[in-house]
């Protein structure tokens, strides 16, 4: 997957942004206009953090490419399932060609899932899934597996024994659910000695970092802990360093950023998964294109994962899908 930027202006307001340098309202063969681009209405669970950023670059390639106009909305704050659903109404009403949608609440959106049904708007899910028989595809990392690999890593790591605990960015979307369960399923099954002592949830790093001290100064023999997203993980690895345990704690993340690249090149964060973010954004756009041509597409679109630490990160094929 091409990492550069091709070719389209973007613009970020404090809700959206927009791709492709085309404007949303109007443009989109359901508004009426049969010369227009076809228009695909991306809604994230945010923006802020940079996996959405690459993301969105991953559409914007799939845009050009296949001349189309996209626009990639998210809420302010990831957590902001009330926003995103506003969002995803005043889309819904623009009536695009085709909409994807990253949901922070896997049932929440479920209602105006069943609009766009009977809109005859065509909804691919990206990221996390939704709790609707209405998405024709979805395109997303295996979150159950991928949480399993990093389990079976913290595993190795600790040396298969010892107390260990989670920081999960959320218990309502189905990625969260996923990589919660994949890394507990994973040590129940496989790994006896090994005991989980807390989970908790948020993917703000401010609020992680005061979770992860707390879980800490609770278990002073704790000998792992694993963030489930950019945000938890980075809020570990704040936690760690502000209460000076730097390297008696072996902690694992999920995604990349800059942050997390520095933490596991510096020796804070032992490794972590990282998706495919940029091959997201791409092949929902080209999902979403197919299926407007009228053209079949699979339920499941599986867009990859790898672990990452010290010893690959500048491997060719682990640089391509990380992102700064």
């Amino acid at each position: 997957m091409k990492k550069r930027l091709i070719g389209a202006a973007i613009v970020i307001t404090v809700v959206a942004a927009s791709l492709a340098g085309c404007a949303p309202a109007g443009s989109g063969s359901g508004d009426g206009a049969s010369a227009a681009k076809p228009y695909i209405a991306l809604i994230s669970k945010g923006f802020k953090h940079q996996f959405w950023q690459a993301v969105k670059q991953g559409a914007e390639q799939a845009a050009a490419e296949f001349n189309v106009t996209v626009t990639f909305e998210g809420a302010e704050e990831e957590g902001n399932v009330d926003q995103q659903i506003q969002l995803l109404q005043t889309t819904l009403d623009k009536h695009p060609d085709a909409l994807g949608f990253a949901a922070i609440d896997s049932q929440a959106a479920g209602p105006l899932m069943d609009q766009a049904k009977q809109d005859g708007i065509p909804v691919i899910a990206f990221d996390s899934g939704v709790d609707s028989d209405v998405p024709v595809t979805t395109a997303s990392t295996d979150n159950l597996a991928a949480a399993a690999e990093a389990a079976k890593h913290m595993a190795d790591l600790i040396g298969h024994e010892g107390k260990i605990a989670l920081v999960i960015h959320d218990q309502t979307s189905i990625t969260g659910v996923q990589r919660r369960d994949g890394f507990v399923d994973y040590m129940k099954k496989n790994e006896p000695n090994i005991t989980i002592v807390d989970i908790q949830y948020s993917g703000d790093p401010l609020v992680a970092t005061d979770l992860a001290k707390a879980i800490i100064t609770a278990n002073p023999d704790l000998k792992g802990l694993y963030g489930s997203n950019e945000g938890a993980a980075i809020g570990i690895v704040h936690a760690v360093q502000e209460l000076g345990i730097t390297g008696k704690l072996t902690v694992v993340g999920f995604d990349s950023g800059k942050d997390q690249i520095d933490a596991i090149n510096s020796g804070l964060m032992a490794g972590a998964i990282t998706q495919n973010p940029v091959g997201i954004g791409y092949e929902t756009v080209k999902a979403a294109v197919a299926i407007i041509n009228g053209k079949t597409v699979a339920k499941t679109i599986d867009t990859g994962f790898f672990w990452y630490d010290k010893t690959n990160i500048t491997d060719p094929k682990i640089a391509a899908v990380l992102y700064q």
